[in-house]
């Protein structure tokens, strides 16, 4: 795929002089995860894990959505990444809620769209539970995407292109502020026709976005920007089991689309975002921010969807004889509303000669998504050759559910310095949530209210200078409604608050040139389920039935010498079920979720030609459950990425960079992940081997 060339301030292979090409920056040690809540500690002095992928980062490996951010971190995952959807990644084997787990620039956003890459400086990852963060959420992590801002005098271009013909072209410019100008700005824009290696799955994408700020006096700032994508592409789904059968990925043509009928339509995504947000500085010590966003999303959602087997009766899976039943889905003019605004106050203070680093504040969020009635229509048997042509039945025959949810949330955070080196780490948010729903047909309603409380303690040490213990214990909830069906004993009515767990221990190095994290941890998460025969009105019952138990091992570092800088990362993850009310179900995995991960990269500059680097990109990720009872799971596997950088200064100061990547050099074919969504196993593929190139002109 192409790569869209972003500039940063920091990146893991940032670029240096023509001479040579220096890591001028690390992920995670020297940068700051600002949407932890803790002001502006480096990660490798904060009591919690996270990553901070800049987009420099993203470019060299050739990624360009934020579904494919997977390659660089082994703690996150593939979860139903579907191709020419919206992606959606799992942390520590939980996946991340699109509707919940997603900030941009610590706001929350609804992440049931594709978002732009174009205009983002960096994507920071919090890993574990987030209730300190967030009212709701799941527990794996919390995604933030960090907005680009005025930086200076910016020209820059930029002319992608990859195999088979998909072709972009982005432009980033900006001025920073003079004294003839107060005012800074900065203009993204992109265009791009896709056309991927996978057959049928043509389409374009465009953004725009600005940003500016103006100082107002000599203590405040006010920032705006807002920003404006289109996506139209088909979607891919996946593939699945042949009956009782894992097929054989060698068997399989990756570039295969399911999704391939002559009435065919793409997935439309269109989005926008505006925010303004105005920082005043109160004396030496304290800063007052005010941040407000809103963001508006329609959708049309239209595939060929592939699913399950009449013939044999079995709806998890595609039939022995590699036919399923196809359905005309299409789910057209979806509306999303998304609206958020803080108010917070951080800053230093001595009480009883202790210092304290405090931040408070209050955040407010509303959200609706209104439908219309949608599509779901058997239209006959499909195959998985893709060659079977069947008639279109787009009647609107079935219901879909408008939500809307309001929440106010009061937090408070404080780092209490114990002396040199040590620290106390404080946290707590409370929350209070309405929400209601119903049918498009205004049937069924449902409204509820629930209110908690999530705290967050640390304790830090350094023993010495550069060498950072912790270990750190938090809270995260989800909230779910009983489903609005007759069989259900409770029908409609709220389930209490799910709370999820975390203990993290840790230790942090950095020394010189080279920086090492080590984290072990232990999340448990209650699960529900449904008791009784859950046949016939009133007979089924939703109730707590154990937890899930995520206990693992996850290691990072990054080193450099000379001409040569290395990343990589590693995750050992045992989860499993505890608690559950059948004794078949405990012990068991989840679907899904590699045993282990390693991702790797490295830059090695050339002294013979200056400028030139050479860039590799290894990942590999254990097997796989295909079915919730274990039975059946795909291979690990692992694939191997190159590329080459060469970076060029002009006697005029012109800086042109080029970059050529080939993904999946050896062109393996294995099953990259199985997801397990709507109560049917899917599968989906390593694409096969491609290149992608880029150049870049920064005048």
């Amino acid at each position: 795929m192409a790569g869209l060339a972003l500039q940063t301030s920091a990146g893991a292979w940032a670029q240096g002089s023509p001479q040579t090409i220096t890591v001028t920056g690390r992920t995670s040690s020297t940068q700051a995860a600002g949407v932890a809540g803790f002001g502006d500690v480096p990660l490798a002095q904060s009591p919690f894990s996270g990553s901070v992928l800049s987009t420099r980062q993203l470019l060299d490996a050739g990624i360009d959505s934020i579904a494919h951010l997977t390659r660089l971190d082994a703690g996150t995952t593939d979860s139903y990444n579907a191709p020419g959807y919206w992606g959606t990644l799992a942390v520590r084997g939980f996946t991340v809620d699109n509707r919940s787990n997603v900030r941009r620039d610590g706001l929350p956003i609804n992440a049931e769209t594709v978002l732009t890459a174009a205009n983002k400086q960096a994507f920071e990852l919090l890993k574990g539970t987030s209730g300190l963060q967030a009212g709701v959420s799941a527990p794996g992590g919390l995604l933030n995407l960090v907005v680009k801002r005025p930086a200076g005098d910016i020209n820059s271009t930029t002319l992608n292109a990859s195999e088979r013909g998909t072709i972009g072209l982005h432009a980033d410019l900006g001025r920073g502020a003079t004294q003839n100008a107060a005012l800074a700005w900065r203009l993204n824009a992109e265009a791009e026709h896709l056309r991927p290696q996978t057959r049928s799955l043509n389409g374009r994408r465009s953004s725009l976005a600005g940003a500016a700020e103006l100082a107002t006096g000599s203590a405040g700032l006010l920032e705006l920007e807002a920003e404006w994508s289109n996506q139209s592409q088909p979607s891919m789904p996946g593939f699945s089991l042949l009956g009782p059968k894992l097929p054989d990925a060698r068997s399989i043509d990756p570039r295969t689309n399911l999704n391939n009928q002559a009435w065919t339509q793409p997935v439309v995504f269109i989005g926008s975002t505006a925010s303004v947000r105005y920082t005043h500085t109160l004396g030496a010590q304290w800063k007052l921010v005010a941040h407000a966003m809103q963001q508006r999303l329609r959708t049309d959602d239209r595939v060929a969807f592939p699913f399950g087997c009449s013939s044999d009766g079995d709806y998890t899976r595609y039939c022995t004889d590699g036919s399923f039943d196809l359905y005309d889905y299409r789910s057209e003019g979806e509306r999303r509303t998304q609206q958020a605004a803080s108010l917070s106050v951080h800053g230093r203070s001595l009480w009883g000669g202790v210092e304290h680093h405090l931040h408070g504040g209050v955040l407010a969020s509303r959200f609706k998504a209104r439908f219309n009635a949608q599509a779901y229509n058997w239209v006959g048997t499909g195959t998985v050759d893709a060659s079977t042509q069947l008639p279109a039945d787009p009647t609107l025959a079935y219901d879909n559910t408008n939500r809307s949810e309001r929440s106010t949330e009061w937090h408070v955070q404080d780092r209490v310095v114990l002396g040199p080196g040590s620290a106390l780490w404080l946290g707590l948010r409370h929350t209070r949530l309405q929400r209601a729903s119903e049918q498009t047909s205004g049937t069924e309603p449902i409204a509820y209210n629930q209110a908690f409380t999530t705290p967050f303690a640390a304790l830090s040490h350094e023993p010495r200078p550069g060498l950072m213990a912790y270990i750190s214990t938090g809270q995260g909830v989800e909230t779910a409604v009983t489903p609005n069906l007759p069989i259900y004993l409770h029908a409609g009515q709220p389930l209490a608050a799910l709370k999820s767990r975390q203990v993290e221990v840790g230790l942090k190095q950095r020394a010189g040139a080279a920086t090492w994290a080590l984290a072990a941890f232990d999340i448990q998460r209650p699960q529900w389920s449904d008791q009784g025969t859950c046949d016939v009105v009133a007979s089924c019952n939703r109730q707590p039935d154990g937890s899930a138990r995520h206990r693992g091992l996850e290691a990072e570092a990054e080193w450099s010498t000379g001409a040569l800088s290395l990343r990589g990362s590693a995750l050992w993850l045992h989860a499993r079920r505890e608690g559950a009310a059948s004794a078949a179900a405990k012990g068991l995995q989840p679907t899904n979720v590699p045993q282990q991960a390693i991702k790797l990269q490295a830059a090695y500059n050339l002294r013979q030609v200056p400028g030139l680097a050479l860039l590799a990109f290894a990942s590999h990720e254990g097997r796989r459950m295909v079915l919730p009872d274990n039975s059946v799971a795909t291979p690990g596997w692992a694939r191997l990425d190159l590329g080459l950088r060469y970076n060029h200064i002009s006697s005029k100061g012109q800086r042109t960079t080029w970059r050529l990547g080939l993904d999946n050099a050896g062109n393996r074919r294995a099953w990259k992940e199985a997801p397990f969504q709507y109560g049917h196993t899917y599968l989906y593929p390593l694409q096969p081997r491609q290149w992608h190139g880029s150049v870049q002109l920064s005048l």
